[in-house]
């Protein structure tokens, strides 16, 4: 069965709907919202139907359709109602008076059909399998939904308000070559960020010839998990020139950078910083400066011991555009895929975050601050200085029976938990070979890890 889709204007013909079950209160929805003209015929009717017909959106008939039913030629006719036999008939009336008939039952005898559609007007994203598998339609439709914000729609009615300025502007044979550039520019980018008048900057930059200065985008990649990344995150790394990324950034998130761009590793770890941070920040603004989409990519959030504060406060001091786009931290992240919640309302009502590797490289914290009742305790970097942090924290009285966790690899496929007590942890990782990237949590709510746990 061969099917052309098209794109109808919903004003243009007027549509009857025959049926007023669930299926057709559906088909009605999706025709008043396109400014149809519609006439329902049922004898009786859903609430939705009736909530539209109050408010005046339909035309509403209460009686049975008729052997004789009478369309308006060229009408387009739904016909949705739970008798096989009263379809065909209907249809054959409908088709006898040049009409185009939708039969809601009969996916083989239609000569139009209902898609599934993914509104971001002027944006319009239609799915279709000819009506023989509606769920496969409905899940293709929701995996696409996650994957076109609504801000798509203000990008859309950007460009349809740029056609007669390009056409105006430009000769006919410039316009392809100004839609490509245009589209590879930042400009879409920044209407999506809402970032309106650097959008028109660019676009007027676009419109002269002239090669904009580039932009940074500053993104947190999360825990680990590339599920985890968020919309905007996914976009950006698809979509970067150039990529600078750090030591916890992960194969699976890194494959889906697109394979033409330049990669470059910039990673840390203790003792041993690839690239000093000052060369990192001069890297940024070079391919900036050099109009190159730019993407700092690193683990967690940018702006929870990321640095990312330190690198932006360089772009912005040399005029570099920039943009932030965070993540899901590594305290957030890991705990929920320990199944161990930060806070609970019988175990803790606060949660704390610190770093156990300070910038010159001790563990000097301010332990009598972090021993606070019904408080959870996260600490990052932590592995190696995890026997001086237990000391501390008893030392400065935090019970030593307290529960501690150390995630290992948190959300990725080789996480582990291990879980021990304030006195017994330093004991137990030594002779263990555990592996960064691991997260500490010290409190009550690790109790709740044998219970919550929902990982193997």
């Amino acid at each position: 069965m061969m099917t052309l889709p098209l794109v109808l204007r919903g004003d243009v013909r007027p549509f009857v709907i025959v049926g007023g079950g669930p299926v057709a209160a559906r088909k009605a929805d999706t025709l008043v919202k396109a400014g149809a003209e519609v006439l329902l015929i049922a004898p009786q009717v859903t609430a939705d139907i009736q909530s539209l017909a109050d408010d005046g959106a339909l035309t509403l008939a209460l009686r049975e359709a008729q052997s004789g039913e009478v369309f308006r030629a060229g009408s387009f006719v739904v016909l949705a109602t739970n008798d096989a036999d009263t379809n065909q008939q209907l249809a054959e009336q409908a088709r006898a008076q040049h009409c185009f008939v939708c039969r809601t039952d009969q996916p083989d005898d239609n000569d139009f059909i209902f898609p599934a559609v993914i509104d971001r007007s002027p944006l319009m994203v239609s799915v279709s399998t000819r009506g023989s598998a509606p769920a496969l339609t409905r899940h293709i439709r929701q995996r696409l939904e996650a994957f076109i914000p609504q801000d798509y729609g203000r990008l859309a009615g950007y460009a349809e308000s740029l056609r007669e300025r390009v056409k105006s502007l430009l000769p006919k044979q410039e316009r392809a070559a100004f839609w490509r550039r245009w589209l590879n520019s930042r400009a879409p980018e920044m209407i999506l960020a809402r970032q309106p008048q650097r959008a028109e900057a660019e676009t007027e930059a676009c419109l002269q010839g002239q090669q904009m200065q580039g932009e940074v985008a500053l993104v947190g990649a999360g825990p680990g998990d590339p599920d985890l990344l968020t919309f905007r995150a996914l976009r950006l790394i698809q979509s970067a020139d150039v990529v600078f990324y750090d030591r916890l950034v992960g194969d699976g998130i890194m494959d889906l950078v697109d394979p033409a761009a330049e990669k470059y590793y910039v990673g840390k770890k203790m003792s041993h910083h690839s690239v000093p941070q000052d060369d990192i920040n001069q890297l940024l603004i070079h391919a900036a400066q050099e109009g190159k989409r730019v993407l700092r990519l690193k683990g967690g959030d940018p702006f929870i011991f990321g640095r990312g504060g330190e690198e932006i406060q360089q772009l912005a001091g040399t005029g570099i555009p920039f943009q932030v786009v965070p993540g899901i931290t590594a305290a957030s992240g890991c705990a929920a895929y320990a199944g161990i919640p930060l806070t609970h309302r019988d175990y803790a009502q606060s949660v704390r975050f610190v770093t156990g590797h300070l910038k010159n490289g001790t563990c000097n914290l301010p332990w009598n601050e972090l021993i606070h009742p019904d408080q959870t305790l996260v600490i990052y970097m932590g592995l190696n200085g995890l026997p001086v942090i237990c000391s501390q924290l008893i030392a400065a009285g935090m019970p030593p029976e307290t529960p501690v966790a150390l995630v290992e690899k948190g959300t990725l496929p080789e996480q582990k938990v291990h879980i021990g007590t304030l006195s017994s942890m330093p004991q137990y990782i030594e002779g263990r070979e555990i592996h960064a990237p691991t997260l500490t949590i010290v409190g009550d709510v690790v109790r709740l890890h044998e219970t919550l746990k929902w990982r193997p």
